[in-house]
């Protein structure tokens, strides 16, 4: 179990950590990935493994990005179409949320990705894949382009300018987890590759974005 220290609106990882692979910049490939996760987690992991026999045993060349919450425009802002497009459309037409878990506060962490910056990399590893060939990566927002719910209402009211009512749950909901972060240190040190978006750049490209589709 990872180690968290409760800041005033978010969770942040510990200095001292019970296992390896994990720091205040995040998780690293390195971090162990034995017992139980989730359906959805269990399903992307054998995605992983069928891809590395591929390499291994046919000469196939492959990259794997292990990636965080990917967002951007174009989503569709629907509950199975990520947070960040669900957090902003709801602030646009002014419908309810929730903080489910964890207390029930908001404090909940994920590091989000542009789809831009994604293309980035992966248009790189494309023109580069004897490079990057049979590697495993961890890619994402990091702890720089990361938001808690909290943060992620505070910058929806200010940018869409619209307050909603937020219900609070404290109870967890199976296989939720409190944090998510990436640490980019192997993509970035393979390949330069760094997230350039921030989170206020993406959540105003989101708002821009649905703004024009419902005119």
């Amino acid at each position: 179990k990872i180690a968290l220290d409760e800041a005033e609106t978010r969770f942040e990882v510990s200095a001292e950590q019970p296992v390896a692979g994990i720091s205040p910049a995040g998780l690293a490939e390195g971090f162990p990935l034995e017992g139980y996760r989730s359906l959805y987690g269990a399903t992307k992991l054998c995605s992983e493994y069928i891809i590395q026999e591929y390499h291994h045993f046919y000469g196939l060349r492959t990259v794997i990005n292990r990636c965080g919450v990917l967002t951007g425009p174009w989503q569709m802002g629907k509950v199975d179409q990520g947070v960040i497009v669900l957090w902003v459309a709801r602030h646009l037409w002014q419908q309810p949320l929730g903080y489910f878990g964890f207390g029930g506060t908001g404090k909940q962490v994920r590091d989000i990705l542009h789809v831009d910056d994604l293309f980035d990399l992966v248009n790189y590893q494309l023109q580069h894949l004897d490079q990057v060939s049979g590697q495993t990566l961890n890619v994402g927002g990091g702890r720089d382009i990361s938001v808690s719910l909290q943060e992620l209402t505070a910058l929806c009211q200010r940018i869409t300018g619209n307050t909603v009512p937020i219900n609070s749950v404290a109870e967890n909901r199976q296989a939720d987890i409190a944090l998510y972060l990436t640490d980019n240190a192997r993509v970035t040190a393979l390949t330069g590759w760094q997230p350039r978006r921030s989170a206020e750049q993406i959540v105003t490209e989101v708002y821009e974005w649905l703004l024009v589709r419902a005119a």
